[in-house]
């Protein structure tokens, strides 16, 4: 089983990871260990989390999120999912 996960920082910026064992990971976070990223943003929030059967399928989605742009990932947060074609480039016909 495997986590694909968002934190709002304290300073707004967003941080996508994944893991096995989510609540230890967010102990992580704010204790200041695992990612240098949000070591200096402390505390974080969790705001969207997903659960797959596999912490392979977790990683292909954390994938994907890094690629998003941050209106996007915001409308994953919001869960308006309706908006998110509005925000992605129209697909050819």
């Amino acid at each position: 089983m495997g986590w694909t996960y968002i934190v709002e920082c304290a300073d707004g910026t967003y941080y996508v990871g994944a893991t096995v064992d989510l609540a230890r990971r967010l102990r992580q976070h704010n204790a200041g260990e695992g990612a240098r990223y949000t070591s200096g943003r402390r505390p974080v929030k969790l705001v969207y989390a997903a659960q797959f059967p596999s912490i392979g399928e977790a990683y292909r989605w954390e994938r994907q999120l890094h690629r998003w742009k941050r209106p996007r990932r915001e409308a994953l947060i919001r869960d308006n999912l309706g908006t998110l074609p509005i925000l992605t480039p129209a697909s050819p016909a």
